[in-house]
């Protein structure tokens, strides 16, 4: 089965279950049983070697993950540390005053995510403790903050030249086509799926509408002031202690303090300060290892700090360090899973296969392929929950496929590179929609479901645009055409669903 169609079903019946059942940890158990299976011919003894040690220790023993998980919990404590110090409560008081309508959260938050655009992980979670006092005083559930969220994560860093996610697809790129820092630059205007995700975002916003289960989360959550409508029930509001000699610096501070010390961790982590220039540092950083070393010393200047303002005992700081390891428990269950099952996925030849399939489709419809290319990195980041595993898999297919230097090839890059995104976006498996349910502290699996409908719409809207973009390829009237179609369906589909109310 290696290198077969079947390689693809393990994480197939894990989205199917999680999305049916709404329960994420035994639907990914069960798709890692599935695929341990198929990896050992269907022997028990050898399907249990195959989860513990190639999957489940291979996965908690790899740098990166350690790196990513060490992260994650190095900030949440830094957000129990802001919350028990009252700096959410006064951001909260603050907002109140300032942010007058749900359209400006919505708005102030959708702006958070755009200007936090150095890493996706770092993004979910710090736009999310930000931003959450200011969406539950107006009563915007918590699956509408975490698609927010999701949808300013891995969109806004694929168009942005200095991020990690520029880094990754410069050093995958073949270097003799082209520079990979020049073609990740000249494919963003033709990354339909990332930019026009923001438009939607902004129009759905500005029209005051929702569809599919998000109406009802928001319609609850308007009507009820239930923030949750089902599934797990997080951050409950007595997390967030109010402390009158609190101020909004006391939110703000710790979180400039972290973005600017995460940034220059990668930055020294990419060598910059040993004399690498700046792009080449952040083309040769690593995330995993950047993150914790800028997170941690946000995280002792956030200690020190709150001493000095006296918001905080010692035994009051060292509690929250518990308290932020234990609320990102199950965020990091749901990675521990996710990540032994990509890695089964791995094992049982799933790239070999996607290969196959793009180097069969170059052969014919060449004008179509930016389309198809599209498609094909839609469905494998789907069903595998990797952007970076995707692009890593088909960049170099389309770079071969293409004539260099051409409008096609970069059009077939981008279809690449957005279309890793929109899987990625919406599959129940990704880090990064976990990291957004994490960040919200919204259930997970209600999270995958009500922003399922709209990542569907853009892609739809994407896709068209690549068939026309195969033909045309001219950047600015495909950009034009990209954005009539987007609002065009935003405003027919306002027909179909009653506005609601401010």
């Amino acid at each position: 089965m290696y290198g077969t169609i079947w390689a693809l079903l393990p994480p197939i019946i894990a989205i199917v279950l999680a999305l049916i059942t709404k329960e994420v940890y035994s639907s990914l158990f069960l798709g890692i049983v599935v695929g341990g299976l198929l990896a050992a011919n269907f022997s028990p003894i050898g399907a249990l070697d195959t989860i513990i040690n190639d999957g489940l220790i291979s996965g908690v023993a790899d740098a990166w993950n350690v790196g990513i998980f060490l992260f994650l919990i190095l900030l949440g404590i830094i957000v129990a540390l802001m919350n028990s110090a009252g700096g959410s409560a006064a951001f909260g008081r603050w907002a109140e005053t300032h942010v007058k309508s749900r359209v400006g959260a919505l708005l102030a938050t959708l702006l958070l995510g755009v200007l936090i655009f150095v890493d996706d992980y770092f993004n979910c979670l710090t736009v999310g403790s930000v931003m959450r006092p200011v969406t539950d005083g107006h009563r915007i559930s918590r699956a509408k903050l975490a698609y927010i969220i999701d949808a300013t994560a891995a969109p806004i860093c694929m168009i942005a030249p200095i991020s990690s996610w520029a880094a990754a697809v410069s050093g995958i790129v073949d270097e003799g086509v082209m520079s990979g820092t020049e073609l990740f630059v000249r494919a963003i205007p033709w990354n339909y799926y990332s930019l026009l995700t923001l438009v939607f975002v902004v129009g759905l916003t500005l029209l005051r509408f929702d569809y599919g289960p998000m109406a009802l989360h928001e319609r609850n959550a308007q009507l009820r002031g239930d923030l949750f409508t089902s599934g797990e029930r997080g951050g409950a509001a007595e997390d967030v202690a109010s402390n009158p000699r609190s101020r909004v610096i006391d939110l703000l501070l710790p979180v400039v303090v972290l973005i600017v010390c995460c940034v220059a961790g990668m930055l020294y982590v990419g060598g910059f300060f040993s004399g690498v220039p700046f792009a080449e540092a952040f083309a040769a950083t690593d995330a995993s290892v950047g993150l914790p070393w800028g997170s941690m010393i946000a995280l002792i200047f956030t200690f020190l700090y709150f001493f000095a303002r006296r918001l905080l005992s010692f035994k009051q700081a060292m509690s929250c360090i518990t308290k932020g390891f234990i609320a990102m428990v199950p965020a990091l269950l749901i990675l521990t899973f996710a990540v032994t099952l990509k890695n089964i996925t791995g094992m049982l030849g799933a790239a070999e296969y996607v290969y196959g399939v793009m180097e069969q489709a170059s052969s014919g419809l060449y004008k179509l392929l930016p389309a198809i290319v599209f498609l094909v990195a839609c469905g494998l980041a789907f069903s595998t929950g990797t952007s970076w595993g995707t692009f890593g898999i088909l960049l170099p297919i389309v770079t071969k496929v293409f004539p260099a230097d051409s409008t096609l090839l970069i059009i077939g890059v981008s279809a690449c590179l957005a279309g890793a995104v929109m899987g990625d976006h919406c599959s129940p498996i990704s880090d990064t929609s976990i990291m957004a349910s994490a960040g919200a502290q919204c259930d997970h699996i209600s999270h995958v479901s009500t922003q399922l409908p709209y990542v569907l719409t853009v892609a739809g809207v994407s896709f068209v645009n690549y068939l026309i973009a195969g033909f045309v390829q001219n950047v600015w009237l495909c950009m034009g055409t990209g954005l009539l179609l987007t609002v065009g369906v935003l405003f027919l589909l306002r027909q179909l669903y009653r506005p609601q109310s401010v």
